[in-house]
Order: C-alpha cells, then structure tokens, then sequence
C-alpha cells in the first residue's frame, strides 16, 4: 500500500497585514495641545496607540477594551495613545468623550500617519519604538493579533502583557477599510 502526501502550495492561515515603519516627519494634533510630528511624542518611551475610526460603529464597538488595554500600558515606561483617523481635534474629542481627560489623544485629520503605517483595516493597535520601527501591530478586531501586538510590547517593556480577549470583549470581527 502506497501512502502520498498531497502537499499545496498555500498557506492554512492568511498571513496578517504588518504595519510598516511610519514617516516621522507627520503632523499629529493632540486634543488640548499644539500639532507636532510624530518624533516629538517618540522622544523618551515607545507609543501604544489604538487607531480608531469615528465614521464607524466598528471602531466603537471596542472603546472599553481599547481603553482596558491601554491603561495596563500607561503604568509602562509607554506612552499610550488614541489615533483618531479622519477627524481634527473636536472630532476626536467628540468620539471619545470623557475618554480624552484620560487617555492621550492624537487627531489625524488627513489619515497621514495611517497611511504611512500602511495600515488598511481599523480598529488597529499600533506599537512603535522611539526610532520608528514597529513593535507589534494588528488591524481590525482579531484578539489573537492583538495579543501577540500586545505581548511584543509587554516583553520589550517588562511588563505584564493585558488579557486579550477578556470578558466583556467584543467578539472578532473585521474591521472597516482605514483609508475609506
């Protein structure tokens, strides 16, 4: 008896989009605060941003958990973030609310920074070392990338890494195209 391994060329898993090493020349508007390039919140500590959509119910869906897992960051020698796409300063404050007296917020009014991250789905978790380069990154809500994002940057920081996903969490879902 013959046994024959059939082998295919394709991989079982779609492989996750990766975000790439961002411009950092590119204007940020922090809600309460003077624009400045995205090298300037990189001087001391790494960022942990969650990017979020305010056109979208998507991006909603997950501000408690983004704002669960940014806070575990806040404690870390990490500076934490929201990325709001698409909205300038009031409409970045608008979606997040009370959320902005807690959490640093950063307008991207034109989508620069997403676009230069290559970033094609959001919700994303974007964590990115003081020169430029990606420490994690994962796009839409898939707890399993965002884990993995999210551990990256517990290993380089020596912290304890965030339960993802943790009860209450949103179940998985795609997300929305970021430069829609």
């Amino acid at each position: 008896m013959t046994i024959r391994i059939l082998r295919t060329h394709q991989p079982l898993l779609a492989s996750p989009a990766v975000a790439n090493a961002p411009d950092l020349s590119i204007e940020l508007h922090p809600v309460g605060g003077e624009a400045r390039p995205l090298s300037q919140f990189l001087t001391t500590f790494p960022l942990a941003a969650v990017v979020l959509d305010p056109f979208t119910h998507e991006s909603s869906w997950l501000l408690d958990t983004a704002h669960r897992i940014l806070t575990i960051f806040r404690e870390a020698d990490v500076r934490v973030a929201f990325l709001v796409a698409g909205a300038g300063v009031d409409g970045a404050s608008q979606f997040l609310g009370p959320l902005t007296d807690q959490i640093l917020t950063l307008a991207d009014p034109d989508r620069s920074l997403i676009r230069s991250l290559g970033l094609e789905t959001l919700p994303a978790f974007v964590a990115i070392r003081q020169n430029g380069s990606i420490i994690g990154s994962a796009e839409g809500w898939d707890p399993e990338t965002w884990r993995l994002a999210a551990t990256e940057l517990a290993d380089m920081t020596s912290w304890s890494r965030p339960e993802i996903p943790a009860a209450g969490d949103p179940a998985p879902y795609a997300g929305t195209a970021a430069l829609g």
